[in-house]
């Protein structure tokens, strides 16, 4: 992983604070999931239970990928920098 900084944060202590209890959520359905798959619970219901992490994760990666424009992206253009925006694209291009 890269780790370029133009911008030197991204996100405001209540962003990372949310973001991050967003993720020990997730994490808690992940072992839920193991648990349920361990004790042989119903495909459907662990079905469910994937499709609502993916939602989850999704909402996380909607949120990062909005600080970024906003700040990141927003402050490498202000200096005449491209580079966050050229590495956006190529990233975007190899994303579902």
């Amino acid at each position: 992983m890269k780790n370029k900084k133009i911008a030197p944060h991204c996100r405001s202590e209540s962003e990372k604070k949310q973001l991050c209890l967003r993720l020990k959520r997730i994490e808690g359905q992940v072992r839920g999931i193991q648990r349920m798959i361990e004790e042989d619970e119903q495909c459907i219901d662990i079905l469910r239970q994937i499709s609502s992490i993916s939602g989850a994760l999704h909402g996380v990666w909607t949120s990062v990928i909005a600080s970024h424009l906003k700040v990141c992206i927003k402050n490498s253009l202000q200096h005449k920098d491209e580079t966050l925006v050229d590495e956006l694209v190529e990233y975007l291009k190899k994303v579902r």
